[in-house]
């Protein structure tokens, strides 16, 4: 199914990067504007003059994919690994490393972040923006803490809305499918005279994967609801102020994955699902000085609510002091103790004086009726805050020179009883810039550098260095050199990780709650990760056949990495951890004609690390094909291919099939749509307990404008 890797010849790229006389200056010229990007480094560029590879997903991919989700429209992203943990938690990296939470990724909406610095995570399926008020999303496939600051380690993501200047009207739509699929969106757009609001409410729900490994039925059906506001305002010819507002809730459910740690205890089998409430406003005032000089300011404020109670079953020596004052000691003695409690009916087992007294009194405890089961209720609820200001200035200093520039200042604040023992917070203070230098007409030079400095992480500075040669505008050759660093977040640095059990029935010792006996603390020194990227690309428009096409060949290399596990009973954070990542990726989108569209990606990853979870997550190949067409008449269908060699040992394949009929209704219109996704494998989805019973999904919907 997948070819061999592509040879690694750089020689070949650096050939062509100096052979100016052999390509004709007017090559490929049209007439045509270029497009341009922004995420890349904050100043408006054409691909070719971008100092990395980009992947733009536009408003007609997005809604011809038929996907419900922003992780599954990320599978058209080369290189991009997408997986999930059940099927309301997507896991989504780039190249791979850490299965279980987007740790090395930025991830924004409209340039606000929306990564959780408290437990370092994304969660995508809670992300508050429906799909359908998404423009386009742009993807910097590489290293940007230069523009972007720390957690900009491998990639960068872009979520951009629609602007409410192209919102006008009422949009409903409504789905309805397979596997418990009820969506629904609702938009209303009105302009006046100096400015224009888009308001949008939107729904969303499944029931997730059908079955574990063992056939019983899976815990991960998911509820949402979401509401969004936006509104742009000119003030003068000058000035203009954007905001907005957007809120969400939902329930996710979870599978109960305790066990109990002493033998002869039965799990209880209670729910663990999760309500989630998420909170965003934002402000930013542009002023446009001259066409040469503008500069904005923007403001955001952001909370996450997760709650999560439950009730487990255990041993009422789990709250024994000594217990506790042992594992404290030598966690791993205690584990030992804890595991085989009847296999010392003897005596403790070999270890220190002080352990084998402490062992003793628990095993005298044990005796005397401390193996009995008691019950309690366990809140793991977590609350995130983060404020957000930023400043940033434009410049062109000259007709071949342009500067990008600011500050920024950002404070989180975390609060958990379970993972935190209260409230931690952390202040980051942040400047930026970007040169682009135009040499000559060919020869573009781009320079940046970050400077961070964290109350919890320390200071960093990191570069990044481009050349680029410009065969024509639309036409580029690229060399890139960029330097990268990660903050540890407050959960791998800073857990304070414990479980206070209440209302328990019985009593554990004669009180009614008690805290756990297994206690983590983080090392609170961690360094940061750094990352090494080189980067050697092609990037290219052949406007007169309509053929976009960007080749990379990469090398990065990340040290003093963080990994896992990082669980309560074996939390092991360390920088001791180094990984490497080499291949190529390619994209090719091919307007064959005004109603065919071919659109094609790959990556060969070759990934190594020390740790052997790290490269879990990571496909040595994978790519899409899709093709896109409009038969005219109102009719449109559109064909696409998802496919990994191995993702966690588990190979994916998928065929997403989509048909839609346009009926014009005087003014507006009616779509009606069909989705069908048929899986080609016969594997798991990731991990061994996501499974379907059926191969195939079909879901419909219907949407109204006007």
């Amino acid at each position: 199914m997948y070819p061999g890797p592509p040879p690694f010849r750089p020689s070949l790229l650096l050939a062509l990067l100096c052979s100016t006389p052999v390509l004709a200056d007017d090559l490929f010229l049209d007439s045509q504007p270029l497009p341009e990007i922004l995420t890349a480094t904050r100043l408006k560029q054409s691909p070719a003059a971008v100092p990395g590879s980009m992947t733009v997903l536009d408003s007609e991919l997005i809604n011809a994919s038929g996907a419900r989700d922003i992780s599954e429209l990320l599978r058209l992203v080369p290189g991009m690994m997408v997986g999930n943990i059940s099927g309301n938690q997507a896991a989504v990296n780039y190249h791979g490393t850490n299965a279980s939470g987007a740790r090395r990724m930025q991830v924004l909406i409209d340039g606000r972040s929306v990564y959780r610095a408290g437990l370092a995570t994304v969660d995508w399926s809670d992300i508050p923006v429906a799909m359908e008020d998404i423009e386009r999303i742009e993807v910097f496939r590489g290293p940007n803490t230069v523009s972007y600051g720390a957690n900009a380690l491998m990639a960068v993501i872009n979520i951009i809305t629609r602007s409410p200047a192209n919102s006008h009207g009422t949009r409903i739509k409504v789905t309805r499918g397979q596997r418990g699929i009820s969506d629904w969106y609702a938009s209303q757009g009105t302009g006046w005279e100096t400015g224009d609001l888009r308001l949008s409410l939107s729904g969303q729900e499944d029931d997730g994967f059908d079955s574990d490994r063992n056939g019983a039925d899976y815990r991960d059906s998911r509820r949402l609801n979401r509401f969004s506001l936006s509104v742009s305002q000119m003030l003068d010819e000058q000035q203009s102020i954007d905001w907005q507002l957007s809120a969400k809730e939902g329930s996710n459910q979870r599978p109960y994955t305790y066990r109990p740690v002493f033998s002869g205890i039965t799990s209880a089998g209670y729910n663990s699902d999760v309500i989630a409430k998420d909170y965003a406003g934002s402000l930013r005032w542009n002023l446009d000085i001259n066409p040469d000089h503008s500069l904005y300011i923007q403001g955001s404020a952001q909370h996450w609510d997760r709650q999560q109670n439950w009730r487990a079953c255990d041993a009422e020596v789990s709250f024994s002091p000594e217990l506790t004052r042992l594992w404290q000691l030598n966690p791993n003695y205690a584990e030992l103790l804890a595991r085989h409690m009847d296999s010392f009916s003897g005596g403790a087992p070999p270890g220190t004086a002080t352990e084998q007294a402490l062992a003793n009194q628990v095993l005298t405890q044990w005796k005397d009726g401390a193996k009995r089961t008691v019950c309690g209720d366990i809140d793991q609820s977590a609350r995130e805050s983060r404020y957000d200001l930023e400043l940033q200035d434009t410049l062109s200093l000259s007709d071949g020179v342009r500067l990008v520039s600011g500050l920024n200042y950002r404070y989180d604040r975390a609060t958990s009883q379970t993972y935190f023992n209260g409230t931690l917070d952390d202040s980051t203070w942040r400047a930026f810039g970007q040169l682009e230098w135009r040499a000559t007409e060919h020869w573009l030079v781009q320079g940046g550098a970050m400077f961070e400095d964290s109350q919890l992480s320390g200071s960093s500075l990191t570069p990044r260095v481009a050349v680029n040669y410009l065969i024509n505008p639309r036409h580029g050759l690229r060399a890139v050199y960029s330097e990268a660093i990660r903050s540890p977040d407050m959960f791998e640095n800073n857990v304070n990780w414990s479980y206070r059990v209440t209302k328990l029935q019985p009593t554990a010792f004669g009180q009614p709650s008690a805290e756990y006996f297994v206690k983590t603390r983080g090392p609170g020194n961690l360094d940061q990760e750094r990352m090494r990227s080189r980067e050697l690309g092609y990037n290219g428009f052949f406007a007169d056949i309509g053929l976009n096409l960007d080749v990379k060949l990469f090398y990065d290399e990340i040290t003093g990495m963080i990994s896992e596990p990082l669980r309560n009973n074996q939390y092991i954070a360390s920088n001791s951890n180094t990984s490497r990542f080499a291949g190529s990726e390619t994209q090719l989108d091919w307007r064959l004609n005004p109603a065919d569209r071919l659109r094609l990606t790959y990556a060969y990853v070759d990934a190594e690390a020390s740790n052997p979870q790290d490269q879990q997550l990571t496909a040595r190949h994978s790519g899409s094909a899709g093709w896109l067409r409009d038969w005219g008449q109102g009719w449109s269908s559109a064909l696409f291919y998802y496919g990994d060699s191995a993702l966690n040992g588990y190979r994916f394949e998928r065929i997403d099939s989509r048909v839609a009929k346009r009926i014009p209704l005087g003014k507006g219109s009616l779509e009606l749509a069909g989705v069908l996704q048929q899986r080609l494998d016969d594997e798991p989805t990731t991990f061994v307990d996501n499974n379907y019973d059926s191969h195939h999904v079909l879901y419909f919907s219907a949407e109204l404008t006007f």
